[in-house]
């Protein structure tokens, strides 16, 4: 028996791992990464379908744009750094320095809001980097989290040569391997 997916509207199985994508209304205020524990959820509504229908067009092509409303919860900075990781396009990469630069603040700054961002992938933050190597991702920096960024970067067409990137651990191998069996 899987571990309760009540608190989601709707819980998938991606590239990635298991997700849970909370709505509100018309719009995604969380997207959460779950244990292959985890009972799979179906959207129940046309919005839940809309965005499980984006995320599975992302994971086919990562230039796949997505129009979900997004309601996420931030302070006026934090909502400003969101915003600029959306003009981000797939494939290329800031570091947080230009991220800072570019909004008149600081490299930490930016960081710890791309850490508190609640609906990553959508709203793009895989796509800053540090200055010399891959960064943290969603506030880690332990191996499945750096695989995941490191993931999406490459499924994007970045350049990840230079990165510090982590090794793949042995389970996300075996869930990869499945998940590309299973949209063959």
């Amino acid at each position: 028996m899987g571990l309760s997916s009540c608190k989601y509207s709707l819980v998938l199985d991606t590239p990635l791992g298991r997700l849970g994508v909370q709505l509100t209304g018309d719009a995604v205020t969380r997207l959460d990464y779950l244990t292959q524990r985890t009972s799979l959820q179906p959207a129940r509504t046309r919005t839940g379908q809309q965005v499980e229908g984006q995320l599975a067009r992302f994971f086919d092509d990562p230039n796949a744009p997505f129009s979900v409303a997004v309601a996420a919860t931030g302070t006026a900075f934090q909502m400003r750094v969101w915003a600029a990781l959306q003009s981000i396009p797939p494939g290329e990469t800031r570091s947080y320095g230009q991220l800072a630069a570019r909004l008149g603040s600081g490299a930490r700054a930016v960081g710890n809001a791309c850490r508190r961002n609640p609906v990553s992938i959508i709203v793009p933050c895989h796509r800053v980097v540090a200055a010399s190597g891959m960064g943290g991702y969603s506030g880690k920096t332990a191996e499945r989290a750096i695989w995941r960024k490191h993931w999406l970067l490459s499924h994007e067409g970045a350049d990840c040569a230079g990165l510090n990137s982590a090794k793949v651990p042995q389970d996300f191998t075996a869930h990869r391997e499945i998940q590309r069996t299973s949209h063959a």
